[in-house]
């Protein structure tokens, strides 16, 4: 089979005023940025937002292997195979971070015949979006290290800035350093850290603002630190909100690009699911809702990370949950939850170790792990469907062994996914059981029940969470996170959406505890307020917002030739 840069070089695209079209949106409401990339116009957005709402299905997974399971190719090839058998539909997934792109991951815009195009440069800058949030995030910086050297008239703690700076790579050594050395001139010294960009408060704030007014206004409510006389200081204050809206001004009109069967799609946000909510943005979900029959969006990691966000940060903002959820799970991370590959949840697998038939670790990764999830999801009310994405190593025997685990688990439909090989074609039963749940769930109007409501305290947020979807036996708030929480409670903050910051690769704190664990108790380290995007973040265990690159990075075997053409990138 072709790689993933030869199959995307093959493509035949259509101009993207073709696409745009497909959702009765015109050549003047486009904002072209590249060969196959186009801006929405905030006009076309606010003319379209009261028109009626199409279906949305939430696609999940189980926890992934580092080697990642297939999610957003099952996101875009269930939207290749619902425009493919007559049904209307447009995904809305995530834009690449450069992090990933040249750490472990690759790239993030599908694979196989099942990818968004130009796959290039989605992952490669795109339109320019994670750099104008980097520039409009340490715009912030900028001005208030300045605000400190001349005067400080707000009277601002330089040991209690919580505001850190951001890089859209993986760098760990700029977790924490100091800055401002060399004396007077270069400001104040002082402690900080470096987050990666996905993890911004000013990306999240992006990505769950609902129009230009209140991306002003969550800019401005963001709290950078506090004053001596404890009390916070925020980004209106410092008079930087203003300017770094205008920085993002660009950056908040969603991103359309076309799938390799040139049905349309929204690239927009890039939130991580472990360190932030893990979704696209709510503007490109609500024109996706307005032009198309069938919307598919993607959150981020497992279902107790992006889809959990999903239903508690984003659904509220949104006006709604979704109609439908998929869960994607492949033979391979099922062994590994069942200890096919050892007692390490971040264990990279050689393809010898995955190729080797396993039956007992399938069983007991799916009774255990593909269970919890299930059930979890089962939970907010909609009908759950499991989607088996297929890899050429698997067995038959494995495939049946998880088909009848999730039966038994209670999902509505389980089904065999080969996007990936064979495009939108590979996925006509996962189209046809989705639009089967999406119409019956119309049809029983039950409604989307979330675990909590925004009024409780966050604390108690992160137990119902805890308990009911990780099955932990409590909280274990350490000393500097208790007196994080007693600040927020003290400026007013303190029943905001909770956050939860933690492994991909487990339902607990510890990546290596697999399958589904139960009764340890859950430790958050600290407490970060991010008052503008509206939720706190609860960082569990040694989780930490700025990665580091692996011992052999995905850039190794990057380069390109003598024509510019790219080589060893994102297959």
């Amino acid at each position: 089979m072709p790689s993933d840069l030869e199959i995307a070089n093959s493509a035949e695209t259509i101009p993207i005023e073709e696409v745009a079209w497909k959702l009765g949106i015109g050549v003047e409401e486009l904002i072209p940025t590249g060969d196959g990339i186009a801006k929405i116009r905030w006009t076309a957005l606010e003319s379209r937002f009261k028109k009626p709402q199409g279906f949305m299905v939430l696609i999940t997974s189980v926890h992934p292997t580092p080697f990642g399971e297939g999610k957003t190719v099952t996101t875009i090839g269930l939207t290749q195979a619902l425009n493919r058998f007559g049904r209307q539909a447009v995904c809305t997934i995530r834009e690449p971070s450069m992090g990933p792109v040249f750490g472990i991951k690759g790239g993030a815009a599908g694979g196989g015949y099942s990818q968004v195009v130009p796959m290039e440069d989605i992952n490669l800058h795109f339109t320019g979006d994670l750099h104008a949030v980097t520039s409009a995030h340490n715009l912030l910086s900028n001005m208030l290290d300045n605000h400190l050297k001349h005067g400080n008239e707000l009277d601002l703690d330089p040991t209690r800035i919580i505001w850190p700076r951001v890089i859209d790579l993986n760098d760990r050594s700029l977790r924490q350093l100091a800055i401002g050395l060399g004396g007077a001139k270069n400001g104040m010294a002082r402690e900080e850290r470096f987050d990666i960009t996905a993890a911004s408060e000013v990306m999240a704030i992006l990505t769950l603002s609902k129009d230009y007014a209140d991306l002003r206004h969550r800019l401005g409510q963001i709290v950078v630190g506090q004053r001596r006389d404890g009390y916070p200081v925020k980004a209106e204050d410092i008079g930087a909100a203003g300017a770094m809206a205008l920085l993002l001004r660009t950056a908040f009109l969603p991103n359309l690009v076309q799938t390799l069967e040139n049905n349309p799609a929204f690239v927009h946000g890039g939130p991580f699911a472990n360190i932030a909510h893990g979704n696209s943005s709510i503007i490109a979900d609500r024109l996706a809702l307005a032009t198309s029959e069938f919307v598919i969006t993607e959150a981020g990691f497992g279902s107790d990370m992006g889809a959990e966000k999903f239903m508690h940060i984003k659904a509220p903002l949104l006006g709604r949950g979704p109609d439908c959820i998929v869960v994607n799970v492949t033979v391979r991370a099922m062994k590994l939850h069942g200890g096919a590959f050892g007692e390490r949840g971040n264990y990279r697998p050689t393809p010898e170790e995955i190729a080797a038939k396993n039956v007992p670790a399938v069983r007991k990764g799916a009774r255990s792990n593909l269970d919890r999830h299930i059930r979890n999801m089962l939970m907010f009310g909609m009908p759950v469907i499991v989607s088996i994405n297929l890899f050429a190593s698997d067995t038959e025997s494995e495939i049946a062994t998880i088909e009848e685990c999730a039966r038994e688990s209670g999902a509505r439909s389980v089904v065999r996914c080969n996007v990936f090989a064979e495009g939108g074609a590979g996925g006509r039963d996962l189209a046809k059981v989705v639009v089967a749940a999406c119409e019956e769930h119309l049809a029983d109007g039950r409604p989307f029940k979330p675990l909590f409501k925004n009024r409780m305290p966050a604390t108690e947020k992160a137990l119902r969470i805890a308990t009911n979807l990780y099955r932990a036996a409590g909280l274990n708030i350490s000393d500097k996170a208790n007196r994080q929480w007693q600040e927020i409670e003290k400026w007013g903050y303190a029943n905001l959406p909770i956050c939860m910051a933690k492994t991909q690769y487990s339902f607990s704190h510890d990546a290596d505890l697999l399958g589904a664990p139960e009764g340890f108790d859950l430790p958050i380290r600290e407490f970060r307020l991010n008052a503008g995007a509206g939720y706190i973040v609860a960082v569990l265990g040694e989780m930490m917002t700025m990665p580091g690159l692996p011992k052999k990075p995905a850039a190794i075997d990057m380069d390109i030739d003598e024509r510019g053409h790219l080589k060893g990138v994102f297959s």
